[in-house]
C-alpha cells in the first residue's frame, strides 16, 4: 500500500499532498505526481489483430501499479465492456489482497478488460495502457507503490496478444519513445482472479479520497485529452450506478 492511501478522504488532505509536492527531497520517501509527469505521445502500432465482427468479446488482462486506476482508465474506453480489478500472476490460495500485498506471492494487481474487437483493438488498448495507464519504464514500482505486486506486465489470452505485445514494446523501444527502457514482461496468463468487491469502481466510488486525487484522476484526464476518439465520460462500473 502506497504512502498516499494513508491520507484521509478529505479536502485538507488534498491540500496538504499539494504543499507537500513542493517540499524538497519529497521523492526520497517515495511520494511522486502521476499529474507532473510529462506527456507521452504512442505512435500506433506497426502490428495489430485486426477488426474482428464477430459479435464475440475478448479479454486482456493488464497489471501497472494500483489496480484502482488501471481499471478505472479502461471503464472510461469505448468498446470496452468491463473492466475488473484482481490478481494475476500467483496461486489461486493466495489471492487476496492482504496476502498479495505482501509482494512474496507472484500476484501483480491487475486489471482484466473485456472489450469488443469491432470497436477497438488490442493494439489501440496497448496504446492506452502504455501511454496513460501507468509508467512501463518503472520497475516493481508505479508511483507511490513499491513491490512485484505493481509491476508492469501483460498477461496475454492468446497467440495473436502476445505476438502484437512484444512487437509493440520492441517498436516503442526501438523508436525511443521514452527515455529508459520498457520493462513489461509479458506473459500467457493462467487465470484472473477478481479481488475484493470494494475494490471495485474504487476510483469512481471515492473521487475524493486523496490517493485518487493525485495519482488516478490524472491519468483519466489524460485519457480524454489523448484519446479523444476513445474518451466516454460515462464509465462502465462493475457494480452498476
Amino acid at each position: 500500500m502506497g504512502l498516499l492511501k494513508l491520507f484521509p478522504a478529505s479536502k485538507a488532505a488534498r491540500d496538504v499532498i499539494a504543499a507537500l509536492a513542493f517540499v524538497p527531497g519529497l521523492l526520497a520517501i517515495g511520494v511522486s505526481s502521476q499529474a507532473s509527469s510529462e506527456t507521452i505521445v504512442l505512435p500506433p502500432p506497426a502490428v495489430d489483430i485486426a477488426p474482428d465482427d464477430s459479435s464475440q468479446l475478448q479479454t486482456a488482462v493488464f497489471s501497472g501499479g494500483c489496480f484502482w486506476g488501471v481499471q478505472a482508465v479502461f471503464q472510461h474506453v469505448k468498446g470496452v465492456r468491463s473492466a475488473v480489478s484482481g490478481y494475476a500472476g500467483g496461486r489461486a490460495s493466495d489471492a487476496q489482497y492482504e496476502t498479495v500485498s505482501s509482494g512474496t506471492t507472484g500476484h501483480a494487481e491487475s486489471v482484466e478488460v473485456t472489450f469488443d474487437p469491432a470497436q477497438i483493438s488490442y493494439g489501440r488498448l496497448l496504446m492506452v495502457f502504455f501511454s496513460v495507464a501507468h509508467d512501463p519504464t518503472q520497475l516493481n514500482r508505479q508511483g507511490p507503490d513499491r513491490g512485484t505486486q505493481y509491476r508492469s506486465a501483460i498477461f496475454t489470452t492468446s497467440a495473436d496478444q502476445k505476438r502484437v505485445a512484444e512487437a509493440y514494446i520492441a517498436q516503442l523501444d526501438a523508436a525511443k519513445v521514452f527515455r529508459s527502457e520498457i520493462v513489461t514482461r509479458v506473459s500467457a496468463l493462467s487465470a484472473f482472479y477478481p479481488a475484493e468487491a470494494y475494490h471495485q469502481d474504487y476510483a469512481t466510488l471515492h473521487p475524493n479520497n486523496a490517493y485518487i486525487v493525485y495519482n488516478d484522476a490524472p491519468k483519466v484526464a489524460q485519457l480524454q485529452l489523448q484519446f479523444a476518439d476513445l474518451y466516454r465520460a460515462q464509465p462502465i462500473l462493475t457494480r452498476g450506478q
